[in-house]
């Protein structure tokens, strides 16, 4: 499991800064994925959707093609009406099997990995400004990996 200590620092009414906005759009596609970090909390609810429990994740992306890697945050429900998106999280990483129930063991969610697919969402900010994001559209079922005699 890959940690990350940086919880970064105070920087002073008076500091210089010069760190800009790291985030680097993804294109469209399957990526491999790791969860560097799983946060639960508590969604109010809404007129769609009851107050539940949620997990806001943080993923590690990577194409395994053309290395391409990135971060995307994604959030689970833990609603009837999410229900689906619970089990497609947990089959691709490999928890849950096919057709059959699972009682989630949430302890393992970071530092877990699968597959997932990745769309470029775009929007409008509270400004009206145009702007796009990486988001979601399904987690992939989970693949073993295959072995070959005499290759690595």
């Amino acid at each position: 499991m890959m940690e990350n200590n940086d919880i970064g620092r105070e920087i002073g009414w008076d500091d210089e800064i010069s760190q800009e906005q790291e985030f680097e759009l993804l294109p469209a596609g399957v990526y491999e994925f790791t969860v560097e970090k799983m946060e639960r909390g508590r969604y109010a609810g809404s007129e769609k959707m009851a107050a539940c429990n949620k997990a806001d994740l943080t993923l590690s992306l990577k194409d395994p093609e053309t290395g391409a890697a990135g971060t995307v945050f994604d959030t689970l429900y833990l609603s009837s009406k999410a229900e689906w998106r619970l089990s497609q999280f947990f089959l691709a990483i490999g928890q849950k099997k096919k057709g059959e129930p699972l009682r989630p063991n949430w302890s393992q969610v970071p530092a877990s990995t699968g597959r997932v697919e990745i769309e470029v969402n775009k929007y409008t900010d509270k400004n009206g400004n145009p702007k796009e994001n990486n988001r979601v559209k399904k987690y992939l079922p989970y693949e073993p990996k295959k072995f070959t005699a005499g290759t690595f």
